[in-house]
């Protein structure tokens, strides 16, 4: 298995490897597709154990797109990035340790989502942990969580909390925004009040903690975006 050390090593060996991972890296479906082998709208997720690589995949497709390493973008520490890769993903662990080096610096608000997270898992093992550090450090971004996460919709958000986290989801009895719901439910532990009426119905930021979290991914996007730019260089 590839440790730290392992992917340190790696990052430092061979800059053609780096350069085709940067390649690589440009498109978040092109990621997934050499992750699970079939594209985001093709991927079967009938089973749990498929359902946990689809989204392993989809979080990882669109951290490693991003700047800087992919310990940084997806929340975890570089052991752990290398037994998920290895453990899940073995065909490209070469490829993607390049992208990996170095350690992330520790977000205290992400760290505070992923406690609360882990307080409330319903699966043991290591993708449970998993999940929650990246949930919560994809949470620090500004977009829908599930697009976020570049999963297709909502509705596998949910599915994923519920699957992992369900004592914590099956809370979220009013079908507020993820993230909102995260925020208020650690404000109540640390017994605070966040929002300025008792009554959610009469607040001015009802849209805002339950509207509507529909839209097209942000992999859908990337991926149309990508094929504008080969229809005009062609």
């Amino acid at each position: 298995m590839l440790g730290a050390a392992g992917i340190q090593t790696a990052g430092a060996a061979a800059l053609p490897l780096r350069v085709t991972a940067s390649s690589f890296a440009s498109s978040p479906a092109v990621v997934y597709r050499a992750l699970t082998g079939c594209t985001p709208a093709e991927a079967q997720i009938d089973d749990d154990r498929a359902f946990d690589r689809h989204v392993l995949a989809s979080i990882l497709s669109v951290a490693v797109t991003e700047p800087g390493s992919i310990t940084e973008s997806s929340g975890l520490t570089a052991d752990d990035f290398a037994a998920l890769i290895v453990g899940w993903f073995p065909h490209v662990s070469v490829l993607l340790s390049v992208l990996a080096v170095g350690e992330h610096d520790g977000d205290e608000e992400a760290a505070m989502v992923c406690d609360l997270l882990l307080k409330h898992r319903s699966t043991s093992g290591d993708v449970g942990r998993w999940l929650a550090a990246m949930v919560a450090r994809r949470a620090m971004q500004p977009e829908h969580l599930w697009e976020d996460l570049g999963l297709r919709s909502r509705a596998e958000l949910s599915r994923l909390l519920m699957r992992h986290f369900e004592p914590l989801a099956r809370d979220n009895t009013r079908n507020m925004r993820w993230k909102r719901f995260f925020y208020r439910k650690l404000c109540e532990d640390d017994g605070m009040v966040m929002c300025s009426t008792p009554v959610c119905s009469q607040c001015g930021d009802f849209a805002e903690c339950f509207g509507e979290e529909s839209g097209e991914s942000r992999m859908a996007i990337r991926r149309r975006e990508v094929d504008l730019r080969g229809t005009g260089a062609a």
